[in-house]
Order: structure tokens, then C-alpha cells, then sequence
């Protein structure tokens, strides 16, 4: 439980039964945890996060740095969009598999002493990949093996992480942070690949990966810098048996967190595919260059940093939104894949951004607001393993599929997958929640809305869908 300098509002231990859930479910308009309005920036005004945020900033930079520099990298050396799918499925592919270890380990330890630990495996691993391109010795499974071992650490970097963050501001301030740590990304995403474009064009991909590297001194300053009297410290799960299985009932036992996670799950492993799709336009469909890669990144991040600004401001997560930007996701990817120039290609990355980010931020508050603090990181892991390990089983197949059918087929089917899943756990949702479809074609009325059944049931998500 939380010990801290604020008491953590999240269902005690087993306390998940029918009349718990449907007291805090049906709260007009609000997650499991209360919230304050605080600002847009309230998370900076604590010290402990404001140094998180800080060398997260550094970090990401070099984070986007490096992956712009390996995706071109690795079409650089094999002119296969596959290729560079099989790199993103192998950097993910360990959260496929070990991903709820990893929110064990996140549950069992300190998770400020593991993120020293994972931060400053993830600057090695750059610094690997930038003595061997500096050098010329680079070959492509090098770069397999380092987005492998990436991937190892980031099973338990990434639930640690994501867990670390109530305990620096506590639940009030959690939806804000993890909209402020999704803004520290996407500005790191302005950054970062255009500081890329210019970098490959000039001197090569390998100072990219060099960079990267030593970005990471900035986040390892911080952690060590930070006043642990100042967290609100959760107790670390006790050693024991069956753990992983007891984590996974958990969430089966409860709809306000298995559909999110679903549809996060599967517009991670279809809708997300930027690296191959970006790639195969810029290479086949418009002929440009690096610049021109990084530059298409760079509106997307504007979107996706526009995104999490909004996400910021808002006060409260509903399910309704969730699904509502999946679907305008979906349908804005089918838009772009159809685009008949490059500018209108170009244009339509930044809204695409935008709803990507806020699918991202209302999935993660909604679900960690949700979640008892003492199963956060095993509930995390999941999440995070169904958002980012699915890539392994997409990429490949959307590679393929971008390879053998062209670009332009390959962005429409991703569209086509996040489209169908936003509908169908919008539908189920509703189903759970006791809502029905309502048509009203009146002047000055909703035209399509969900409605309560009648009679109302007595509990469900009706509220929070």
C-alpha cells in the first residue's frame, strides 16, 4: 500500500467485488481515482518528477535519434522493408514472452534502483551499435542482436517506468503525468529525427547511435538525485508462488480493464507500424531521401505532442474517448493511404498523431487509475506487453504485406484492422455497460449516441464507457 506523502486511492487488495466496481465506475465522467486540476505543467511543480522529466527529455532525443538512424540503416543494407519489420519485431519480441516477468520483477523490487540499472543497459546497448558502425564493421544481424538485447531490457525498464511514475506524484497527479511523459516524447520525436536527417546525410548513421548512447548519463543523474523521502513509496510484492497467474486473474476479473488492453492490442500490432510503412513511402511511393523520412516523423510528433497537451488538460479518462480516437485512427490511416500527393500524405501524419497519442495516454491513466498500486506493475506489464510485444507477430506481416502489395496497401490494411477493432470494442463495451445504439435524425438532437437499456442494470460501465 501506498506510504507515502499521499494516500493512493486505487481498491485496496481484493476489495475488487460487484459493489466496489460499480461505486467507482459510475462517477460521471471519471477514472477510478480522483483527480485534481492542477494546470497543464502541475506534475513539474514536484521535484522529484521535474528531474524525471528532465533526463527523459535528454533521453528521448537520442532514443528517437537511433531509431530513425536504424530503420535507415537497415534498408540502407538490405533495401527490404521486411527487413527492417524483422528489426522492430526483434527489439519487441521480448515483451511478447517475458513481458509479465517483467512486471514481477517491477512488483518485487525498488523501482528507482531497477531504472538505474535499465537506463544504463540501454546506453550501452547504443554505444555498442555506434562502435560497430563508426568502425565500418557493421553488418546487418548486428543490428538484430542489439534491437534484441534492447528489447530484453526494456521487459522490465518499460513496467518499472510506467509503475515508478504514481510514486513520484502521487495518484491526483498521475493522469497529468503520464500525459506530461507522453509530451516529453513526442517533443523529443520534434527533435530527434530531424537532428537524424541531418546527422546520416552528413557524417553517417553511426554518430546517431553515439549520441543516443550517452544521452542516457541524463536520466541516471536524475534517479540518483532524487529525494526518496518524497515518494509515495508502495511496498514491494513479497516473493511467492503463482504471482504471474494471480496478476492475470485480476484482470480478467475486470472489463474496465480488459478492453482497453484488447484494443490497445490490437492497434499495436497492426496500427502502429510507422518505421515499415514511413519507410516504404518515402523509398517507393514519393523517392526521397533521410531528410524526407525525418521530416514525416517530425509531423507526426507535432500531432502526437499536440495530443498529449490536450490529454494534459483533461481533468478525467472515459472509455467513450478511448474507442472514439481509435476509430478516428483507423479511419484517418485509410485516408492517408489513399492520399494522392505527398503534401496531403504529409498533412494528414499530424492528426494521425494526434488520435495515436490519445488512444496511448487515455489506455495508460485509465488503466493504472484503475489498478490496485500493489499489482501496478504486473497489470503494467501486461498492458505493455499486448501494446508493444504484438509488434513482433505484426511487423513481420505488415512488411510482407507492404513488400509484396506495395505501401499504399500495406497503411490501408493497418487502417482497416484499428477501424474494425475500435468498433468492436466499442460495441462490446457498450454491451457490458448496458448501453443500446440510438438514432434520433430530429433537428438539434444527437444523431447517433448510446443510450442507457431500459430498464438501467444496476452496475456495469455504462459511466465510464
Amino acid at each position: 500500500m501506498s506510504t507515502g506523502h499521499g494516500a493512493d486511492s486505487a481498491p485496496a487488495p481484493n476489495s475488487h467485488d460487484d459493489a466496489t466496481r460499480s461505486a467507482a465506475l459510475n462517477k460521471p465522467g471519471r477514472t477510478t481515482s480522483p483527480g485534481r486540476k492542477g494546470g497543464t505543467f502541475s506534475s513539474l511543480g514536484i521535484r522529484n518528477y521535474r528531474l524525471f522529466a528532465t533526463g527523459q527529455v535528454v533521453s528521448n532525443t537520442g532514443t528517437w535519434m537511433q531509431r530513425i538512424a536504424q530503420d535507415w540503416l537497415v534498408l540502407s543494407l538490405t533495401g527490404s522493408s521486411a527487413a527492417v519489420g524483422i528489426t522492430t519485431a526483434l527489439q519487441f519480441l521480448p515483451m511478447l514472452f517475458l513481458g509479465l516477468y517483467g512486471g514481477v520483477i517491477a512488483d518485487r523490487y525498488p523501482k528507482r534502483r531497477l531504472l538505474i540499472a535499465t537506463q544504463t543497459a540501454m546506453g550501452v546497448t547504443g554505444l555498442a551499435l555506434a562502435v560497430l558502425t563508426l568502425s565500418g564493421h557493421v553488418q546487418v544481424w548486428h543490428v538484430y542482436l542489439t534491437a534484441f538485447a534492447l528489447g530484453l531490457v526494456t521487459v522490465v525498464d518499460n513496467p518499472a517506468r510506467q509503475a515508478f511514475v504514481v510514486e513520484m506524484v502521487g495518484p491526483a497527479d498521475l493522469r497529468n503525468a503520464v500525459s506530461l511523459n507522453s509530451a516529453n516524447f513526442q517533443s523529443a520525436r520534434l527533435v530527434g529525427p530531424a537532428v537524424a536527417g541531418v546527422l546520416i546525410t552528413a557524417v553517417g548513421s553511426g554518430w546517431a547511435f553515439l549520441l543516443n548512447g550517452l544521452s542516457f548519463v541524463a536520466p541516471v543523474a536524475g534517479l540518483l538525485l532524487m529525494r526518496t523521502s518524497e515518494l509515495h513509496k508502495v511496498e514491494p510484492a513479497p516473493r511467492g508462488k503463482g504471482q504471474l497467474r494471480e496478476g492475470l486473474r485480476y484482470v480478467a476479473g475486470r472489463p474496465d480493464l480488459v478492453w482497453p488492453i484488447v484494443l490497445v492490442g490490437f492497434i499495436g500490432t497492426f496500427g502502429f507500424n510507422f518505421p515499415i510503412w514511413l519507410t516504404a513511402f518515402v523509398n517507393d511511393v514519393f523517392h526521397g531521401g533521410a531528410g524526407t523520412y525525418g521530416l514525416l516523423n517530425t509531423l507526426m510528433a507535432a500531432g502526437s505532442l499536440v495530443g498529449a497537451l490536450l490529454a494534459a488538460r483533461r481533468g478525467s479518462s472515459r472509455l467513450r474517448l478511448l474507442v472514439g480516437a481509435a476509430l478516428l485512427f483507423g479511419l484517418l490511416e485509410i485516408t492517408a493511404a489513399l492520399a494522392p500527393s505527398f503534401w496531403v500524405f504529409a498533412a494528414l501524419l499530424a492528426p494521425i498523431g494526434m488520435f495515436g497519442l490519445t488512444i496511448n495516454v487515455t489506455a495508460n491513466s485509465s488503466v493504472q487509475l484503475a489498478t490496485d498500486p500493489a499489482m501496478r506493475g504486473r497489470v503494467m506489464s501486461l498492458f505493455m506487453m499486448v501494446f508493444m510485444g504484438g509488434t513482433p507477430l505484426g511487423a513481420p506481416l505488415v512488411g510482407w504485406v507492404t513488400d509484396a502489395y506495395g505501401a499504399r496497401v500495406g497503411f490501408l490494411a493497418g487502417g482497416a484492422v484499428a477501424t474494425l477493432a475500435a468498433a468492436g470494442v466499442g460495441l462490446a463495451l457498450a454491451r457490458v455497460g448496458g448501453l443500446r445504439l440510438k438514432i434520433d435524425l430530429r433537428r438539434g438532437h444527437p444523431h447517433v449516441a448510446f443510450v442507457p437499456r431500459e430498464p438501467a442494470p444496476a452496475e456495469g460501465l455504462a459511466t465510464a464507457a
